[in-house]
């Protein structure tokens, strides 16, 4: 839990960090939103050889070295004397959280027992939404008194002490047979996500049709073709795509998609906007995130509830409807909206994601059997962290091409980044209205 809560801490804390660093390092968003985006593409890419790593190396090898090269990767990130570096601080972070993330819940599940399981999931469940409702406020007030460097060092206590209970509590192997990697997957699956992230990012500044633009485009689909070639072949796949053939894990994971644009593309937007737009201050734009947060969980706790007397579908929708609502509304937004509105308006977007929650996990798995099973919950979560990176990654490119529009203020430009957010998970309702045909 603590080496989890130091993750998600370290992924949210910096967005309010965001208009510091562009003044600190003088560059825009185009380049500023790999900090983020590379995170969470780090994180992508390493949480599907998690099980691998555990089943190899043990439980506490794999723990420690992780949480110790995410200490390592946070001291850097603070110590960072230029953008190239701190993305790079950056990218080792996101690294180890994708492995962290997914390990707390393979310890869990061997720790407990069956009857004591649902108690150790709420407890681990508070923490893990309880971290990023803080976070952000938390950073913001150490921002404003002590510089952006100590939002980065927020996360060394919990990591010393998640690495010192660690070696003294975990396994020191594993009991479980050794499995065989899938290298070939995992380095095709990197090369087009490192391919295709870049395509907007060389569109922006030469020109989709530049000859860099145009290359990062066909070499990322010719890499992710052969990776969806390679996986279906595979003896032990990385993402296994013969589940995609079941049509409500496949609505689910079109929503889990939206789900990761929605969540971390508002996250990146609504700090920034915040400072930019309504004049906040870095604290204030942190503590503009603690009530949805909050919401969010109790959100989670009614969703729940739900999934177990509804069928997912309906559920869904009303949390889609809600979000896009939500970004909607502060579409609408400006500097003469109150703190009291925006975070209302912010409320209402995270009820919705705590709505869809249980019930997108429910969805996901409501066709499938047997082995499938164990590989469903770690897909939906790949593919909702691939929505987040491709959600940041386009979100601030798209802000900074408005930005430097002509004629486009920074009010509209923000407008209309909430707008593709608001049309993501509209469109999104369409996938997640045919979950509801095949139900067991």
């Amino acid at each position: 839990m603590l080496g989890t809560i130091s993750t998600i801490l370290s992924a949210t804390i910096v967005n309010v960090a965001f208009p510091a660093l562009i003044d600190e390092f003088h560059v825009g968003h185009d380049t500023l939103q790999w900090v983020a985006a590379g995170y969470l593409a780090a994180m992508t890419a390493t949480m599907l050889t998690t099980a691998w790593l555990v089943q190899t190396f043990g439980e506490r090898n794999a723990f420690v070295g992780m949480l110790g090269l995410f200490l390592a990767a946070s001291l850097l990130a603070a110590a960072s004397s230029s953008t190239d570096a701190l993305i790079g601080a950056r990218v080792l972070q996101g690294a180890a959280a994708g492995v962290l993330q997914p390990l707390s819940m393979i310890v869990l599940f061997r720790v407990f027992p069956v009857e004591e399981r649902g108690r150790a999931m709420a407890l681990y469940g508070f923490g893990i939404v309880l971290a990023p409702a803080i976070g952000p406020a938390v950073g913001g007030t150490l921002l404003d008194a002590f510089g952006w460097r100590s939002i980065f060092l927020l996360t060394v206590p919990s990591s010393i002490a998640g690495l010192v209970l660690g070696v003294r509590s975990l396994q020191a192997r594993s009991s479980l047979q050794p499995v065989r990697f899938d290298a070939v997957g995992w380095l095709l699956l990197t090369a087009s996500l490192i391919a295709l992230m870049n395509v907007p990012v060389a569109g922006h500044r030469l020109g989709f049709a530049s000859l860099q633009a145009v290359a990062l485009l066909g070499g990322g689909l010719v890499l992710a073709a052969a990776f969806i070639g390679w996986e279906m072949r595979a003896s032990v796949p990385l993402l296994p795509i013969r589940l995609f053939r079941h049509r409500p894990f496949a609505g689910a994971t079109i929503v889990a998609f939206a789900y990761g644009i929605g969540l971390f593309g508002s996250t990146y937007l609504v700090p920034v906007f915040a400072q930019q737009i309504a004049s906040y201050d870095a604290s204030e734009a942190g503590y503009l995130l603690m009530p949805p947060g909050i919401a969010l969980a109790f959100a989670i706790a009614i969703g729940g509830r739900l999934s177990d007397r509804m069928q997912p579908a309906p559920i869904i929708i009303a949390g889609l409807a809600l979000f896009a609502l939500s970004s909607l509304l502060l579409a609408f937004s400006g500097a003469a909206t109150g703190f009291a509105l925006l975070a209302l308006w912010l409320v209402i977007g995270r009820v919705g994601l705590g709505m869809l929650i249980p019930a997108l996990n429910v969805a996901a798995v409501q066709s499938l059997s047997g082995a499938e099973l164990a590989y469903a919950s770690a897909a939906v979560n790949f593919v909702r962290q691939l929505g987040g990176a491709i959600g940041v990654n386009l979100l601030a490119v798209v802000l900074e091409w408005r930005l430097d529009a002509p004629g486009v203020g920074p009010a509209r430009a923000f407008h209309e980044c909430f707008v593709i957010v608001t049309l993501a998970f509209a469109f999104a309702i369409v996938p997640a209205w045919f979950i509801r045909s095949q139900r067991r």
